[in-house]
């Protein structure tokens, strides 16, 4: 087996930072992908003049990690922010109605803003006032889920018509199980600081208007897949190995060959065995395997618990504990003229409780983004399936595109069938971030403490948006490199033959 200081098993966007970290930092690393493909969830196809993304369309601003890492692979400058008006839709009793302007999560900052929630009842309305008179009482669990959160604080109206399809929406997954903490910790903060979310909210508010005049999300012209292009351009191409898939990560026994080939001569000396390494990464087929001395693995949960239960049962076990959902993404264009509605906002979300249609959200992406769509042209995004109705991602992609179509003609009043159609299925890929998750990852993270050297990111395990992806691949790459020049400090080997 060749053998090299740092391993990064998986090229979604987690291990592209991890990776992208290691090369800043100066030292040797190997990046395994098992496809000929790297940025994972982040895709983006250009076809007939559109420019589709696939998955995630744009990254959160107030979370640094991912804009930071723009300015570093000098995409800053590409950067745009979302077309105004800056506008999103609910759909209530059939009717698309607009949510209040400076309503984060959908939860209005002032009463003014709440008596203007139209979509809201006025029993609902009055309801959530209560929040503002510290009514909500008190969390009866440490951990709980966005709906016993929203019913508490806001009553059970605000969990049908903005919990569920909002909230929960995003994650396509049960408001029911859902963690609070976990997901929307500044929510559960405004709450414990300020005795009332609105409160808190309003504070927030005001804080992100003096610092950000832009909007709250921002995207690449050509689409975000142009982000994970940019870290592989900016990568050794000789430290990338595409179709190479890792099936186990065990201990190299430190007298057998895996510890004796090391035909790769390391930058940095071998670690020393009180820095956990080196793994035996095993690859599929006939392709050699490789021992690292620190392993960054950025997989989805199960395959995580795929490629570590040989060595960690117990990690392995709580890894399988970590459910997903899948998910389809309908793309659909349009003649302008085709479309009554003025497609003035992102988009809209459907509640639950307005079961006549099969979409779970729609965006509308050549009013969100600028140049998406060729002149006379719109391009519109619906989205099915999760843990709502995850029976839809057995229908064909024909079932699954007049489906879409059907809500949209007659939400949107679209005549006529659709200029261009594209379906993107994303199967068992949106991790379900359940309440007790926070307790889960610390017993995952107390368990790989008996194993120095080996670390788990990626979307299910320490946040699921771009942002906390990208921080949480790039801590991860710092704290190998601290550990591996803690342990070899003072020392220089060679690699022997």
């Amino acid at each position: 087996m060749d053998h090299v200081p740092f391993a990064v098993v998986g090229g979604g966007i987690s291990g592209l930072a991890a990776a992208f970290e290691l090369h800043r930092q100066g030292v040797p690393f190997l990046l395994f992908e098992s496809s000929d493909r790297l940025g994972g969830l982040i895709r983006t196809e250009q076809v007939d003049g559109f420019t589709l993304d696939a998955g995630a369309d744009s990254l959160l601003v107030e979370k640094p990690a991912a804009i930071e890492l723009c300015r570093e692979l000098d995409l800053a400058d590409r950067l745009v922010p979302m077309l105004p008006p800056r506008r999103a839709y609910v759909l209530r009793r059939g009717r698309l109605r607009p949510l209040p302007h400076g309503a984060p999560f959908g939860i209005p900052a002032s009463l003014a803003a709440l008596a203007g929630s139209d979509h809201i009842s006025w029993s609902g309305r009055l309801r959530m006032t209560l929040d503002l008179l510290g009514r909500g009482g008190r969390a009866h669990t440490e951990d709980e889920s966005i709906a016993a959160f929203f019913r508490r604080r806001f009553g059970r109206e605000a969990v049908d018509i903005l919990a569920e399809p909002l909230l929960a929406g995003i994650h396509a997954g049960n408001v029911e199980r859902l963690s609070m903490r976990a997901l929307f910790p500044r929510l559960v903060e405004a709450e414990r600081v300020h005795g009332s979310v609105i409160r808190g909210m309003r504070v927030v508010n005001a804080a992100r208007s003096a610092a950000r005049r832009d909007g709250p999300f921002h995207s690449l012209p050509d689409g975000l897949e142009a982000l994970p292009r940019a870290i592989v351009s900016a990568l050794p191409a000789a430290s990338i190995r595409r179709r190479s898939a890792v099936t186990s990560i065990t201990h190299a026994r430190a007298d057998g060959p895996a510890a004796r080939a090391a035909t790769i001569t390391p930058v940095l000396p071998t670690a020393s065995a009180s820095a956990g390494g080196p793994y035996a990464l095993q690859l599929t087929g006939h392709t050699p395997g490789v021992t690292a001395d620190q392993v960054i693995c950025a997989l989805p949960a199960a395959a995580t618990a795929q490629l570590v239960g040989g060595m960690n049962e117990p990690i392995a076990r709580l890894c399988r504990l970590l459910p997903t959902t899948s998910t389809a993404v309908v793309a659909l264009a349009f003649p302008r003229g085709a479309v009554a509605h003025r497609l003035d906002g992102s988009g809209f979300v459907v509640p639950r409780t307005e079961g006549a249609f099969s979409i779970l959200a729609a965006t509308w992406i050549s009013s969100k983004w600028p140049a998406r769509a060729p002149d006379g042209q719109v391009l519109l995004r619906g989205f099915v399936g999760g843990a709502r109705a995850p029976e839809l991602l057995d229908r064909s992609d024909d079932d699954l595109i007049e489906l879409v179509n059907n809500d949209l003609a007659r939400l949107l009043g679209i005549r006529g069938a659709p200029s261009l159609t594209r379906v993107y299925r994303w199967i068992d890929a949106n991790p379900q971030i359940e309440t007790g998750h926070i307790d889960r990852l610390a017993r995952i993270d107390e368990r790989l403490a008996s194993l120095p050297g080996l670390r788990i990111v990626g979307a299910a395990f320490r946040g699921v948006g771009i942002p906390d992806c990208v921080a949480a691949g790039r801590a991860a790459a710092r704290g190998a490199v601290e550990e591996y020049r803690r342990s070899t400090a003072g020392v220089r080997l060679e690699a022997t033959s």
